[in-house]
């Protein structure tokens, strides 16, 4: 069900720094980490809809989705996706972009946060599921452990984004049947339902330094085996629009 961790403005060489594990079904086309036409945004690509789980421009805006659990589900819904993808494109600030959206879009978070580590899964922010206090722990221990130094992305991704470790039946939600809750409950998901196999799909981890770097590490499944690669980009300095932006 997608699972994010972020530091925002809590590290001398890293503003921003995020890792995020998307979930969604393996028969759902996608296309991994690359340069949208016209060369402005990077990440992902959503075959069926069209939008991405996670992108950045060379403005600086960065914008992500989770998921979010609800017993009833919406006939047709839009896209969510699409929230981030309109955002990127768009030349409005997270106000105003959130204030275009109100009206159709009663799930959306677009936000200013404080400075300090996050945990978004799948509820709101730094809601405190056993799973996202897993990672935030983990994150937390292993930016104790490298200090002010730099961090090696895949040994970061290894470490916190693939464990497989699941909730007791004592702390599960309880949104969902038991036994869907307790294959979901775990960071690093893998599980087969009746639409198909269900799980983590890729894994991505996006720094920002100061310089207005830009790395973006990215683990994903295709075709049943695993491939990574890493792109990089330069943006300007964050200025009053390095604001991050959240959409859930």
């Amino acid at each position: 069900m997608c699972i994010a961790v972020f530091l925002w403005q809590a590290h001398p060489l890293y503003p921003f720094l995020l890792l995020l594990n998307r979930d969604e079904y393996h028969s759902r086309p996608s296309k991994p980490l690359g340069w949208w036409e016209g060369g402005e945004i990077l990440g992902g690509k959503d075959e069926l809809s069209g939008g991405t789980w996670l992108g950045c421009n060379r403005d600086g805006k960065i914008a992500f989705i989770t998921n979010v659990r609800e017993v009833k589900s919406i006939p047709q819904a839009k896209t969510r996706g699409d929230l981030t993808l309109r955002f990127l494109e768009s030349n409005k600030n997270p106000k105003e972009y959130a204030e275009e959206l109100s009206k159709e879009a009663e799930n959306l978070i677009v936000m200013e946060v404080t400075p300090g580590m996050h945990v978004l899964s799948n509820a709101s922010l730094d809601s405190p599921w056993p799973k996202a206090q897993r990672l935030g722990h983990g994150f937390k221990d292993f930016l104790e452990k490298y200090g002010e130094a730099e961090l090696p992305t895949e040994e970061m991704v290894e470490i916190l984004m693939t464990s497989t470790i699941k909730d007791d039946e004592s702390t599960l939600p309880g949104i969902y049947p038991s036994e869907r809750e307790h294959q979901l409950s775990s960071i690093f998901v893998e599980t087969d339902t009746p639409l198909g196999r269900y799980g983590t799909r890729s894994t991505s981890a996006l720094s920002v330094k100061s310089s207005g770097e830009v790395n973006f590490y990215e683990r994903y499944l295709d075709k049943d085996q695993w491939k990574e690669h890493t792109m990089s980009c330069q943006i300007k300095k964050m200025e009053e629009h390095g604001r991050f932006n959240s959409v859930q």
